[in-house]
């Protein structure tokens, strides 16, 4: 029992890391937003077009990928999701490997009666 709970300690930990890290980051996107809208319209900073505009849209799409990563991706393919599959994939294997021995005797049996 102790390791199920320590596995589930680890997950949080892991997922309250994750969500850390994607606030952070939002933060980090709306200074900086901040900071190149009000360098560049209140202190002329740059070239006279819009140049600001394209880097807080490209931010801003890395920062949708990141919360998909940490809400969406991560959140349903954790261990249990990786657990899961490679139970039904183990399982697939047996199978295949218990029909092909049975093909086997099979083919035996029916080549000694041959005989």
């Amino acid at each position: 029992m102790e390791r199920e709970q320590h596995e589930l300690y680890e997950y949080a930990r892991k997922r309250l890391k994750q969500k850390k890290g994607l606030y952070l980051h939002f933060v980090l996107l709306f200074l900086a937003s901040l900071f190149l809208f009000v360098s560049v319209k209140l202190f002329n900073f740059g070239l006279n077009s819009n140049w600001y505009i394209y880097a807080i849209t490209v931010w801003f799409f890395i920062f949708l990928l990141h919360f998909i990563k940490v809400f969406i991706t991560d959140r349903f393919m954790n261990k249990n999701w990786e657990r899961d599959q490679i139970d039904r994939l183990v399982g697939l294997q047996k199978n295949k490997i218990a029909e092909l021995q049975a093909q086997i005797t099979e083919d035996t049996s029916t080549q000694e009666l041959e005989i």
